[in-house]
């Protein structure tokens, strides 16, 4: 029995569940986290010791942290799909995008999201907001300049890395801010809303 714990409006775990559906991998999802609670219970602690989601759980073997989990989805379930490459040079780009979705996309329009979307509006920081914006326009640029000249983040065909990458570029076009002009992002997002699993599990509004 494959197990995702999380709840659905998670970036992180729609990663995993738009990997597992790309993958044709059948699972049981358990709501954990945000108003679901679990995740500081000794049953959940005792998967992730962080207290975070998403966390896999399959025939007895339990990962953490989301890109991890995309990466090993791939590489047990992948097969001849091509979701997941075994050329080197170009699973090493679908890496390359996949951290940067991690360390620089999320850290820069992360903290926004979470004071527009997480953040009651007493409590929100308007400084915190304006310069999460800010950075947000200064990286997704980097990406859009990319995707100008592959359609995908690793190349002509789309992988998992395009999974991680994916939910950021649906999550910082959705948000009610400022942003530059990013013709080349629209339409990557354009081509990803043409996967029935992207519509399903990311294309679900921002909230």
């Amino acid at each position: 029995m494959r197990r995702i714990w999380g709840r659905t409006n998670s970036i992180n775990v729609m990663k995993v569940l738009w990997a597992c559906e790309e993958l044709g991998l059948a699972y049981q999802r358990i709501d954990a986290g945000g108003p679901f609670g679990r995740v500081k219970e000794p049953e959940f602690l005792a998967m992730n010791p962080n207290g975070l989601i998403p966390v896999l759980e399959e025939d007895g073997f339990v990962l953490w942290e989301s890109n991890a989990i995309v990466r090993y989805l791939g590489e047990a379930h992948g097969g001849e799909s091509g979701l997941w490459p075994k050329e080197a040079r170009v699973r090493a780009l679908a890496d390359q995008w996949m951290d940067w979705q991690q360390t620089t996309a999320q850290a820069a329009i992360g903290p926004a999201f979470v004071q527009m979307f997480r953040t009651p509006p007493d409590r929100r920081d308007e400084a915190v907001i304006r310069r999460s914006v800010e950075r947000a326009a200064e990286v997704f640029p980097v990406l859009d300049a990319h995707l100008r000249r592959h359609p995908y983040v690793a190349g002509d065909t789309f992988t998992l890395g395009d999974i991680p990458v994916g939910c950021a570029v649906y999550r910082y076009l959705h948000m009610p801010i400022a942003r530059p002009e990013l013709p080349s992002l629209a339409a990557y997002h354009a081509r990803l809303l043409d996967r029935p699993a992207y519509v399903r599990h990311v294309a679900v509004g921002v909230s």
